[in-house]
């Protein structure tokens, strides 16, 4: 009887010693997947200007589709209006997996009113920058460092930067990046790229 009980408490400590052991294979495992995202997200200094609830919030876009969540963004309401008189909405809203570098109000009132005006009246121009601001698939903060991407447009931008600090083209910065959309990523951008002539 006392040699079945030695041998029982045997059994269990080895199985008490042996779970934490076998866990701790697993452990290294998590700790590096962890460890692989280098980025938070969203990120950027203009994360903090966006809505903290409710319309225009990055947990209330990540509901909608990309240019639906531009129209509710307070952000980004110039974009919407010129992705509507471009004819993009349906289309970009009906994309799947795509980037989007939204530029922000602030963006648009960098350009020149009658630079503005042009590319307004000019359907075809305008609907060249906007697909310069698209590509069609879905970029993560780890692909923005030296990052060469083609766009709808047709040309290519780059990225480059590291950390939380961003720039596309050299010129305009990533002022809230890696917002999830329904069928997007988005990265709002300070200034509007315009696609090589």
């Amino acid at each position: 009887m006392r040699s079945h009980r030695i041998r029982t408490s045997a059994a269990a400590i080895t199985a008490v010693v042996a779970l934490p052991l076998s866990l701790g294979a697993f452990a290294p495992q998590t700790f590096a997947s962890g460890a692989a995202s280098s980025t938070p997200s969203p990120f950027g200094p203009g994360c903090s200007q966006l809505p903290h609830s409710g319309k225009g919030s990055a947990a209330d876009m990540s509901k909608e589709h990309v240019a639906t969540a531009a129209a509710n963004n307070p952000k980004l309401t110039k974009l919407a209006l010129a992705l509507k008189d471009a004819g993009l909405t349906t289309k970009l809203n009906d994309a799947k997996h795509i980037t989007v570098f939204a530029p922000t109000n602030a963006a648009f009132d960098k350009v020149s009113k009658m630079q503005l005006a042009g590319l307004l009246k000019d359907k075809g121009q305008l609907k060249k920058v906007l697909t310069y601001h698209v590509v069609g698939k879905t970029i993560t903060p780890d692909d923005l460092p030296n990052g060469s991407f083609k766009t709808l447009e047709g040309s290519m931008l780059k990225t480059s930067g590291s950390g939380t600090t961003f720039k596309v083209n050299d010129t305009a910065k990533i002022v809230c990046g890696d917002i999830e959309v329904a069928n997007a990523r988005v990265y709002l951008v300070d200034t509007v790229l315009m696609p090589p002539s």
